[in-house]
């Protein structure tokens, strides 16, 4: 196995082609076919850009990373069955062999994003980050943490230890391009999932993402850089090109993907539109090579972790094992939100 110290990675900006208007009265079936056909079509379109891209940037681009929920959009109304029986893939499903068969073609780890099933788990989905390496093969699968309006490990979190332990809640992969890890979308507003990522050796962060893109600096652009500067570590980070064949118009969540080096330093970012304009060089020599110096900026070997433990073990904010007696509706999610607030309300914190 070769190992990389500098390579080119991207952030691929595609539009996000939704199945959300796929329906039948009869369901089932074909409901079912209507949205794996759309599927096929992002992946054969995907699978076009990606060759093109790869031929305009040069072969040494050996990470491409592709935006969030790039497959299907996000679920407008459905219920969570509804939403698994339209949108959501399998772990070991048709779609991951067809991506990872262009990872194969093109000898590149690509990173991106989708709605799963998991059979441990019936009735419910997780949104997945997932990473591709160049045999094809899945060698990382992160379920999102943080969602207001989908399950999460979290939501059924005793069971979800005893099927995946906690190395599989926060994974990292080791590989001959660096240590990987993958952020969901607005998780980069939560410091301790790329902290918890960071303490297992991640030095790339995948973030695959669909975010209003803004000339001035938004929140997610800050956490961005703040992420990348506190665990020393590059974000490649792809936003959609707009949301297609939803309500919501199209250019709402179109525009911004960048790659951020391990000092804070934005090194290619796109505007508006398809775009493979947001490509850099991944120097993990350099950062490697800063991770080990003494001094003031090497942030990571200067924490103190246990100073912070005991606080987060003492704080009981949002609650776990709320789905874990079976299905619910969507209403749960605000339902559980709002007696979080009001919990917290009470005990004068908020």
């Amino acid at each position: 196995m070769t190992n990389f110290e500098s390579y080119r990675a991207l952030a691929l900006q595609v539009t996000c082609h939704a199945v959300n208007q796929t329906s039948d009265a009869s369901g089932g079936l074909r409901l079912r076919h209507q949205g794996r056909s759309l599927i096929e079509n992002s992946i054969n379109r995907l699978a076009q850009q990606i060759a093109a891209s790869i031929a305009f940037i040069g072969f040494d681009c050996r990470l491409i990373v592709l935006p969030e929920y790039f497959l299907t959009g996000f679920p407008m109304g459905d219920s969570l069955g509804g939403w698994a029986e339209k949108a959501c893939i399998e772990m070991a499903g048709a779609e991951y062999e067809a991506l990872g068969k262009i990872a194969q073609k093109h000898k590149i780890f690509l990173a991106g994003n989708a709605y799963e099933v998991d059979p441990n788990f019936p009735g419910l989905y997780f949104q997945t980050c997932f990473i591709l390496d160049p045999s094809g093969s899945i060698i990382l699968r992160y379920r999102r943490l943080n969602s207001l309006f989908a399950p999460t490990p979290h939501d059924v979190w005793d069971k979800y230890l005893d099927c995946y332990g906690l190395e599989g809640v926060f994974p990292v992969a080791k590989t001959e391009i660096g240590n990987l890890a993958a952020l969901a979308s607005e998780e980069i507003l939560y410091p301790e999932v790329a902290r918890c990522l960071a303490m297992r050796g991640a030095e790339i962060f995948v973030h695959s993402t669909s975010e209003v893109y803004n000339k001035n600096l938004t929140p997610k652009d800050a956490a961005k850089i703040t992420r990348a500067v506190e665990n020393m570590a590059y974000v490649v980070s792809a936003n959609t090109a707009g949301i297609a064949n939803i309500a919501i118009p199209i250019a709402s969540a179109d525009g911004g993907s960048k790659i951020i080096d391990h000092r804070g330093i934005v090194l290619a970012e796109t505007g508006a539109g398809e775009s493979m304009a947001a490509f850099a060089e991944i120097d993990l020599a350099a950062l490697r090579r800063d991770r080990r110096r003494p001094g003031l900026n090497n942030l990571l070997a200067r924490q103190r972790f246990e100073l912070y433990a005991e606080s987060y073990q003492q704080s009981h904010f949002y609650p776990a094992n709320t789905m874990l007696e079976g299905e619910v509706d969507r209403k749960h999610f605000l339902q559980t939100q709002q007696a979080t607030i009001e919990r917290l309300a009470k005990l004068g914190i908020i």
